[in-house]
């Protein structure tokens, strides 16, 4: 049972930084996306394995647009209105830098397991 609960706190924070740069990422490689556009991907690049709740991806967004990386604005699609997101030249630097760190932890745990 305390092997459960200490798994799902480290997934959590593990996940949550690369949740953001993948939201990061998707809107830097297609542009404008609306939340469920955004869940879908994250669906089709795990094979629906690493996808992030509603409430969680709501929450990563806000955050990102709170810190000035993405911008929000509300679209009409057909008869309803979506919130649709971009990355702000800000977000663009950021998510240049984390690519780079992305890296070098990708580098460090190669070395670490012996790839």
């Amino acid at each position: 049972m305390y092997i459960e609960k200490l798994m799902k706190k480290l997934r959590k924070e593990l996940r949550s930084g690369i949740y953001s740069y993948l939201v990061l990422s998707f809107l830097n490689r297609n542009g404008t996306m609306h939340g469920y556009a955004i869940r879908k991907e994250f669906e089709r690049i795990s094979d629906g394995k690493v996808v992030p709740s509603e409430g969680a991806l709501y929450d990563i967004l806000k955050s990102l647009q709170k810190l000035g990386l993405i911008e929000g604005e509300w679209v009409e699609a057909g008869k309803r209105l979506r919130k649709c997101y971009s990355i702000t030249p800000l977000g663009k630097l950021v998510f240049e830098e984390m690519r780079a760190e992305i890296r070098l932890l990708e580098e460090i745990i190669r070395r670490e397991v012996g790839e």
